[in-house]
C-alpha cells in the first residue's frame, strides 16, 4: 500500500527521513525531490561492465544545460533520503516526463534502510535545458509485508554521484 502524502509528514523524523525537508514538496502520495547541480558523463562512446569506465564532472550553471539525446547523465537529488519500514521508489514527475526526460532508467526502487542522494539516471529524447534545483521527480513510499532485513551494503552511499560499479561483481 501507497503511503499518502498526510501519512509521509507523520512519519517525518520518524521512519522516513527526509533531509532538507520543505512541506511545499509534498504532494497527495508523494515527495518530490529536486536535482543536484552536478551531473557525471561518461567520457567513453562504449561503455563496459568488466571495467571502470571514465567520467567527468559537469556543473549544471543557473542558465541552464542543454541535455543531448543519445547521452547518459548522471544527477542526484539536492535531498538525502532514509525509509524506515517502508520501501522507497522514485518516478520521474510527468512535467518532466512530458519534455522528453527520463530520470530513471530502471533503478527506481530503494532498501528499507538505504541513507544518501538518489543517482539519476537522464536521458532525453530531444535536447533540452534542465537547471538546477528543479523538482525532477518524485519519492514515494510502500508498506512491506513479513520479515525483512535492512539494507546493509556502503556499495552506492558515500556522498556523491555514484557511477556503476558493476564491474566489481565481476571481477
Amino acid at each position: 500500500m501507497i503511503l499518502s502524502g498526510r501519512e509521509i509528514v507523520k512519519l517525518i523524523d520518524k521512519e522516513i527521513f527526509i533531509n532538507p525537508f520543505s512541506i511545499d514538496q509534498i504532494n497527495p502520495n508523494s515527495y518530490n525531490l529536486r536535482l543536484h547541480n552536478q551531473l557525471l558523463v561518461y567520457e567513453d562512446e562504449v561503455l563496459d561492465m568488466k571495467k571502470d569506465n571514465d567520467v567527468k564532472k559537469v556543473i549544471i550553471p543557473e542558465e541552464g544545460l542543454i541535455l543531448q539525446p543519445n547521452r547518459l547523465y548522471l544527477g542526484r537529488t539536492i535531498e538525502t533520503i532514509k525509509a524506515e519500514h517502508h520501501v522507497p521508489k522514485l518516478e520521474g514527475r510527468s512535467s518532466i516526463g512530458r519534455l522528453g526526460i527520463m530520470v530513471h532508467l530502471t533503478a527506481g526502487l530503494g532498501n528499507i534502510g538505504s541513507d544518501g542522494y538518489w543517482t539519476l539516471e537522464l536521458a532525453c529524447i530531444q535536447p533540452v535545458r534542465i537547471y538546477p534545483g528543479v523538482a525532477i521527480c518524485q519519492i514515494y513510499f510502500e508498506d512491506i509485508k513479513g520479515e525483512y532485513d535492512t539494507y546493509k551494503s556502503e556499495k552506492y552511499h558515500h556522498g556523491d554521484i555514484q557511477p556503476s560499479l558493476i564491474y566489481q561483481e565481476l571481477q
